[in-house]
């Protein structure tokens, strides 16, 4: 078994401490001083989020997505309501970018060869035999993972300039290690397609199965001729060889056991006509055969061990890999989802309502949002009405986008989108408005939407939702009645409010349905308009629903208070389920009851009860109140046309603007292509012109005496300066800026301006007499000299300046390396001659001294001992010198490094018989020594 030792050694190097998970607990602000108390509260905030969750209905969502998972860990994880939820917007956003990178993939990615081994990389730890079904799961696993990897590097290089946007798809894979040595010896050792381990797999089972070869070969051919001699004796109706017992054996009539003397009975046939018996010149060899067959079981026992013992040390390694296998595969699972409902990325805010310029400004602007669970079902009926329509099997129709974009955009009448409106100085939203009128429904909308936002998944909004990233979102919607706990709807509520205020932070968004309902209307109206008092100083947003119209003055009172009505059409009596901001609703009990089928008696005496219990100054005010409401509502619309009218034109501006970005950058690219191809004919020209020189020189030195040696290469030499000169100007190729002396800064304009740290700032009054600007970073207006501002520069310009320049540069390298080579060969030449020389002169003085050729290295007189170790240098440098011939040069290349194989090298060149003498390393050829073989 040495391969797979030496194998498996190599392998099981120690893996970083690198694990995450898919939750965790949430992030909430403790003032508490306790241990104790601290840890209450997380705990209590934790169970409270999840219950949030619950009545939010995340799980049904999450097995929403699961339809669009690629593995079984994907599935498991989203049907188990454990999709990723981000508790920190830093997370929140890094998925976010890894929904939007896996939108923007032009194809799916193939997942089909991912398997869910964790369950095997646990046995394995546990000291559990993996099998080799097991073993080739996990090869298969290794081998899908890396090909994803490879897959979307491959797109990232081909998609040029664009190719970040699939960065964060690449990060999630970047820091695995695919264990590929592990997945290779796998696949040398092991037939996954026949689940049989190969021969090769370790020496000794090579030799046990080649000799149970040749042993069943040897009984095989002995089994054949008895069973022949007992068909032609009669004994048997053909020729039967079969094993029986683990044993190979032969079948012949009872009544002719005498055929076999001495012969073995293995089994008789149920009948009793037919004995199964051991010849006696094969029981030698079946007991071969038993214990070469148990020793291949041991041997093949053992390979499988090692391969355990591998994956059990590459445990953590491998289950960060299948950690990083199932984010991908849910990050790709939210964008397909978004898809499929239509979905837009919505825009996180993190820092409240202070960053906003005026109080009119939005904290919440989503416009003409669904409700993901409602939308379901309208989204399959109309991808099944396409698929009918275009024939296509897929129910998702996701071949037929534009079918599908038409069908959505002649989408029916449920559900109705809702636009949720929240102003950034709103603390409390109070929701009122008749019973089924979609109240808790909205609600539930806007907490869905947050936790969908912070678990970075797609809206089904338009445009660009805007919300912000809430730390906690609590909500307290439903009966919390309980008879083990003694706790009445009222009790219930009032117990689920007070949990929630103990962990709710400045960061938190609360949900309360029907606050103060369940009790006396006076005591419920009074606690409830105590409890928004308290959360509007300590949450970042609270909505809640009632019925209490004395909780919708409290706006009267206070800035921090919004209302929000439910509309309802009293023509034909029913809700039409959309929000009207800053407006009260009424509950339309009767009307609503009237609708249903109620007695027109009974209703009559209602409205007597409610004329006797509303004064009529308070009707009067209502009216009044009512009525300035839809004045203020009209006005907001004739607003709302006017930007709307406004936008039209900026966007058409935009529009003309873009266009002729585009052409500049098209303008752009063409010159760029054409200065690209300029300078590779300049280096070819070049290339060839001096190759022409080098060729030429070398034709005329074989007729060239050694007078005219010293001409020649004057001339080749000034040939080689004067392309040199012309493909190389001396002045420098750095990108130069434009001189600013003559810039003036325009009004509207972005600036780099040097006393903010070449910040840009925007130009807000022209070049005044002293030849000052004032320019607006941020909300700071500054008046600065003009000689500390800078134009905004064209990026993509410089950069594409510098790229040519690069590549001029990299002509005038290659050049100087051509002539280099050419000085390389002169310099050779006149080694040669001089040596030459001296031989002549050395012969003529003593005819003894040996000669050893021109001193030119070529491949074949140099042997390359970097990266060695000692031994293995050594071992190289004794071959290579007892190689080389009689009178021959040594070029051994040892490098600078620490100096240990330089030692060891010129240790071996000291002590050799064969080495006369050798020449350390030159200022010209560093890293070698040269040396002379008798």
């Amino acid at each position: 078994m040495e391969l797979c030792n030496t194998f498996i050694a190599t392998v099981n190097t120690p893996p970083p401490n690198r694990c995450r998970t898919l939750t965790r607990r949430p992030t909430i602000s403790i003032s508490a001083t306790t241990p104790d108390s601290t840890h209450h509260r997380l705990r209590l905030a934790e169970t409270l989020q999840n219950e949030t969750l619950e009545t939010l209905e995340w799980p049904s969502l999450c097995n929403q997505v699961s339809a669009f998972t690629s593995t079984a860990m994907g599935l498991a994880a989203a049907q188990t309501a454990r999709l990723p939820i981000g508790w920190t917007p830093d997370e929140s956003r890094k998925l976010l970018d890894q929904t939007a990178a896996a939108v923007a993939l032009p194809r799916p990615l193939d997942f089909s060869g991912i398997e869910d081994v964790s369950q095997i990389v646990k046995s394995s730890v546990s000291g559990e035999l993996a099998s080799i079904s097991e073993l080739c799961a996990v090869k298969r696993t290794l081998r899908s993972a890396r090909e994803l990897f490879e897959k979307l590097e491959e797109l990232a290089l081909h998609d040029g300039d664009s190719s970040e946007r699939y960065l964060p798809l690449l990060d999630i894979l970047r820091s695995c290690n695919f264990l590929s040595e592990l997945e290779q010896k796998i696949g040398y050792c092991i037939d996954c397609n026949f689940s049989i381990i190969l021969d090769r797999a370790s020496e000794d089972l090579e030799i046990i199965r080649s000799e149970r070869k040749r042993n069943m070969e040897n009984l095989d051919s002995l089994l054949k001729k008895v069973s022949a001699r007992i068909f032609q004796g009669g004994g048997i109706d053909r020729p039967l060889i079969t094993k029986r017992r683990s044993r190979m054996c032969v079948g012949i009539r009872a009544s002719h056991r005498s055929l076999l003397p001495d012969g073995i009975v293995l089994k008789i046939s149920s009948s009793g006509a037919t004995y199964f018996m051991e010849p006696k010149e094969a029981v030698e060899l079946n007991n071969l055969e038993v214990r070469l067959s148990n020793s291949e079981k041991v041997e093949e026992q053992a390979i499988l061990s090692l391969f355990t013992s591998a994956i059990a040390e590459s445990n953590i390694e491998i289950k960060y890999l299948l950690d990083r296998i199932l984010e991908l595969d849910l990050a790709l699972a939210r964008a397909a989802h978004g898809q499929w409902m239509h979905g837009v990325c919505p825009n996180l805010t993190t820092d409240g309502f202070e960053s906003y310029e005026t109080d009119s400004s939005l904290l919440i602007d989503i416009e003409a949002i669904q409700h993901p669970l409602l939308l379901e079902t309208f989204l399959k009926n109309s991808s099944d009405l396409i698929a009918s329509k275009s024939g296509s099997s897929d129910p998702l129709n996701r071949g037929n986008g534009a079918m599908k974009s038409e069908a959505f955009s002649d989408s029916c009448d449920f559900p109705v989108p809702i636009d949720i409106k929240v102003g950034c100085s709103t603390k409390v939203v109070v929701i009122s408005g008749p019973n089924t009128g979609g109240k808790t429904a909205s609600m539930k909308t806007l907490g869905l939407a947050s936790v969908m936002s912070k678990a970075g998944m797609y809206l089904p909004a338009k445009r660009q939702p805007r919300l912000p990233w809430f730390d906690l979102i609590l909500a307290d919607i439903g009966d919390h009645q309980s008879l083990e706990q003694n706790l009445s709807t009222f009790s219930g509520h009032i117990s689920q409010l007070c949990k929630m205020l103990e962990v709710a932070s400045k960061e938190s968004l609360v949900l309360i349905d029907e606050i103060g309902s369940g009790t006396d209307p006076s005591e419920g109206v009074a606690l409830s308009a105590s409890i928004l008092q308290y959360l509007k100083d300590r949450v970042n947003l609270a909505v809640v629903t009632t019925h209490y119209a004395d909780l919708t003055r409290l706006k009267e009172r206070d800035t921090r208070f919004e209302n929000a009505a439910m509309e309802f059409s009293l023509e034909t009596l029913q809700p039409t389920y959309q929000i009207l901001w800053g407006s009260r609703g009424d509950s339309n009990a009767l009307s609503i009851a009237k609708s249903i089928g109620f007695d027109d008696k009974i209703i009559e005496r209602a409205q007597v009860w409610v004329d006797k219990l509303m004064p009529e100054k308070q009707k009067t005010r209502q009216s009044l109140l009512y009525q300035s409401l839809m004045e203020e509502k009209n006005r907001l619309e004739t607003q709302a046309r006017g930007a709307a009218s406004l936008r039209s034109d900026v966007m058409n501006l935009y529009r003309e603007i873009r266009d002729e970005a585009e052409d500049l950058d098209r303008r752009e690219a063409v010159l760029m292509a054409n200065e690209t191809r300029k300078v590779k004919r300049e280096l070819k020209a070049a290339k060839s012109q001096i190759e022409s020189v080098i060729q030429e020189f070398e034709s005329q030195l074989r007729t060239t005496s050694a007078d005219q040696f010293s001409s020649l290469i004057k001339k080749s030499e000034s040939a080689i300066a004067s392309i040199v000169e012309a493909h190389c100007p001396s002045d420098d190729f750095s990108v130069r800026e434009t001189d600013d002396n003559s810039y003036t800064p325009q009004i509207g304009e972005q600036v780099h301006v040097e006393g903010l740290g070449n910040k840009l700032a925007t130009v807000v009054q022209a070049l005044d007499d002293d030849n000052t600007v004032l320019v607006q970073y941020g909300k700071i207006r500054i008046r600065v000299n003009k000689s500390n501002i800078k134009a905004l520069r064209n990026k993509n310009a410089i950069a594409a300046k510098s790229s040519v320049q690069n590549m001029k540069r990299q002509v005038c390298i290659l050049i100087n390396l051509w002539y280099g080579k050419f000085k390389f060969i002169v310099d050779n030449l006149l080694s040669v001659s001089q040596a030459k020389s001296a031989r002549n002169l050395s012969e003529f003085s003593n005819d003894k001294e040996v000669s050893y050729g021109p001193v030119v290295q070529t491949s074949k007189n140099t042997v390359d001992l970097r990266g060695m170790r000692v031994e293995e240098a050594s071992h190289f440098l004794n071959a290579a010198i007892g190689s080389k011939g009689s009178n021959s040069v040594l070029f051994i290349i040892h490098g600078m490094g620490t100096g240990v194989i330089k030692e060891c090298a010129i240790e071996i060149l000291k002590n050799h018989p064969r080495v006369t003498k050798f020449e350390q390393e030159s200022p010209m050829n560093y890293g070698c020594t040269v040396a002379y073989i008798n």
